[in-house]
This record gives structure tokens, sequence and C-alpha cells, in this order.
């Protein structure tokens, strides 16, 4: 395409979920060409369908081109974390227990995949590490015990910090309470083991259970009652929801 030509080309879905991503694949375009126009037919949250013609997008044709796969890219990524969160999302629904992202993100993609974690239904868990303070087991073994990492990283942050500590035993449990935790993780222990840790944390600090949370297994962890349940997968292990452009054809200006 030696000049320039006006041309348009849909968005079609084609696959039944949840679209998130509509402004970035827009800015896409208008960051190659500021004149291209997208009309839209549905909005970030909407259920889409097969066949469903979700956009058109305006303009000259050489920046159609060159935008399409880096637009799709983000769309179909961040639609697929839509689509996987909402399935988990509604398993939980009418319980007290919210679902949560992790930071188990894409390098320089985090932003979009969270907010389409919140599009999809779910929270966002801590953004980065200066959001709240979570003692893993690393963090454990390298101040020596639970009690120790809680008491330094309470004498190291602001008071307004909640502190998490992940667990896997009931003795931790009971050590965690016991140091002044505030939020407790019951890390890969069985649901059978996470029922004795609420009972023996009894709302002195907020519970969340992690640890290969899918949608497939997550039905067995609603009856534990826990406050949170957070799940890497959300956004490690969504597959993307396919979507394509076409039609693509000249236009008289």
């Amino acid at each position: 395409m030696p000049a320039p030509r006006q041309g348009e080309v849909e968005l079609i879905c084609k696959q039944d979920g949840v679209i998130a991503g509509l402004a970035v694949f827009e800015r896409v375009f208008q960051l190659l060409d500021d004149t291209v126009e997208v009309e839209f037919f549905c909005q970030d949250g909407d259920e889409v369908k097969n066949g469903q013609r979700m956009a058109v997008v305006r303009g000259d044709i050489r920046a159609l081109l060159s935008g399409e796969r880096v637009a799709l890219n983000y769309l179909q990524r961040m639609s697929g974390i839509a689509t996987y969160t909402r399935s988990i999302a509604s398993l939980l629904h009418g319980s007290r227990t919210k679902l949560l992202d992790t930071r188990k993100t894409t390098p320089n993609m985090r932003v979009f995949e969270k907010y389409a974690v919140k599009v999809g239904g779910g929270y966002n868990h801590r953004y980065n590490l200066s959001d709240g303070i979570l003692l893993k087991d690393n963090h454990i073994g390298a101040a020596g015990s639970v009690t120790k990492a809680v008491q330094m990283a309470k004498e190291y942050a602001p008071f307004v910090r909640k502190v998490e500590v992940e667990v896997e035993n009931l003795e931790m449990v009971q050590e965690a309470v016991e140091a002044g935790a505030d939020i407790i993780m019951l890390d890969n222990m069985s649901p059978e083991q996470m029922k004795e840790a609420v009972k023996l944390i009894d709302g002195r600090a907020e519970t969340e259970c992690s640890g290969n949370v899918t949608r497939e297994n997550v039905e067995r962890l609603l009856d534990i009652g826990v406050d949170y349940i957070s799940s890497g997968a959300l956004t490690h292990s969504a597959p993307i929801l396919d979507i394509s452009l076409k039609n693509l054809h000249p236009v008289e200006e």
C-alpha cells in the first residue's frame, strides 16, 4: 500500500466469552494514525457470542493492516482472562468469598491483565510489593520463624499496611494468629486442613486460600468459609478468546 487509502474492517468474535480491552484495541490504531475511528457495538464486560460483530474500524488501510495483530493480541489476551475469571467467579456467586488474582502476570502486561480480572468479576490482590506485606515461605525462612517475620515486618512497615502470612500447616496458623497477622493465607492445604484452620483462626484474622486453584477444583473450597480465594491461573493460564478482524475493503472518501 504505497499511498493512503481509506478502508474499513469488522471486528468479529469467533468464540463465546466476555470481552475486555476494547479501549486498548482502539488505542493501538490511534497511535498509528489518530484519524482512525472505531465504532463499537459492545462494551467491556459484555458476554459476546460466536459470530458476533463487535466493532467496525475505519481509516487508512495501511494503519489498519499495521495495527491488526497487536490490537488483536491485547484484546484476545484480556478477553480470555475476563472470560476465565467470569467462569470461576460465577461459581462463587452467592458466597462471602471473593476471587483474587496474583502477581503471576506477563512481564509488562500486569496493568492490562489485572484490569481484565476486574472486568471478569474478580478482585485485584496487591499490584506490587509496596501495596501490602505478604510473608511467604522464603521470607519466613530468612527471618527464622513466622513470629520473627511478622515482628520484623511490623517494625519496618507503616502502620497502615496490613501484614499477610502464608502458612502450610496448623502449627504455622497458630503462630501467625498469636504473632498478630492481619491476613492468613492457607497455602496448598487440603480442604479438611483449611476447615480446621478457619476454626482455629476464629475471626481473629482475615483468611485466604491459595495453591493451584483452577475452575475445575474451586468448588471444593466453597464451604470452607474463607474470605478470599486467590488464583494465579486467572492470569497465567487463561486461554485467549478467539477474535478476528475480517472483511477489510476500501471505501470511497
